[in-house]
C-alpha cells in the first residue's frame, strides 16, 4: 500500500485516538503508526485488490485456512517500535487463536503472525524501508513485498533485530517455494502474481467481442 505521513496537531491526545480520527474522517483510507509516525494509505486500486485475491489462493490449497491457521486481509499487527505503533498488512497468514491474543486497538500480538504480506502501490519504499525495520523487529518470520514498481518479487526471512539476514528478489519466470515453517509447502508463480496485480496501462480499453 502507498502512504504518507499525517503531521501532528499540538494536542495530547494519544497518537492512536489521532489515527482512529483520520479513519472517521477518511473512510476507506488506512492508518497506521510506525516509528512513532502516523502513515496514510488511500484506498487501494482495483489490480491491488485482484492481486490479494489471487495470492490468498495459493495459502488456502495448501490447508492454511483450516484448524491451526487463518488467511486474512488487512488484520492489525502491533508493533513492537513505540508505545502506539501498529501496522495493517495487506495480507496475513496468523494462527487459527489469533483472536485470543489482541492487544489494543483491534491489533494483535505479533507472535500469532507467521507471514505477512504487502503489495506495493505508489510510496512503495514504506513496505520496502520502513516495513522491513517493523516487521523484523516484531520477529514476522516471513515478509513477502509483491514489488509492482520494479516487477519483482521479495521474500525475507530470519528476523534479526532491525532487519532479515535474508533477503532475495525473484523475477518473473521464477517459482518461489516459502519457508515450510509457515506451516504447510506453499509455491508462489512470481509472473502469476505480478500480472494479476497489475494495472491496466491508462488509456486501454475493453473491447468487447
Amino acid at each position: 500500500m502507498s502512504a504518507a505521513p499525517a503531521e501532528r496537531p499540538h494536542t495530547e491526545w494519544p497518537l492512536i485516538d489521532l489515527a482512529n480520527q483520520i479513519m472517521d474522517q477518511r473512510p476507506g483510507y488506512r492508518v497506521e503508526i510506525i516509528g512513532g509516525q502516523i502513515l496514510v494509505s488511500p484506498p487501494a486500486d482495483g489490480a491491488h485488490a485482484r492481486g490479494l485475491t489471487s495470492l490468498m489462493r495459493p495459502f488456502i490449497t495448501a490447508g492454511l485456512a483450516g484448524e491451526t491457521t487463518e488467511v486474512l486481509q488487512a488484520i492489525g499487527i502491533w508493533l513492537p517500535d513505540g508505545r502506539e505503533d501498529y501496522a495493517t498488512p495487506d495480507l496475513s497468514l496468523v494462527d487459527a487463536d489469533f483472536e485470543d491474543h489482541l492487544i489494543e486497538n483491534n491489533c494483535y500480538d505479533p507472535v500469532v503472525f507467521r507471514l505477512v504480506l504487502e503489495v506495493t502501490s505508489s510510496n512503495h519504499q514504506t513496505d520496502l524501508r520502513t516495513k522491513v525495520t517493523a516487521y523484523a523487529n516484531a520477529k514476522v518470520p516471513v515478509y513477502v513485498i509483491v514489488d509492482r514498481k520494479h516487477n519483482r518479487l521479495h521474500v525475507l526471512t530470519d528476523p534479526a533485530a532491525d532487519e532479515y539476514a535474508t533477503h532475495r528478489v525473484h523475477a518473473p519466470g521464477e517459482l518461489v517455494t516459502l519457508p515450510e515453517s509457515i506451516g504447510a509447502k506453499v509455491t508462489l508463480d512470481v509472473e502469476a502474481v505480478l500480472t494479476a496485480a497489475r494495472r491496466k496501462p491508462e488509456g486501454e480499453e475493453n473491447v468487447l467481442a
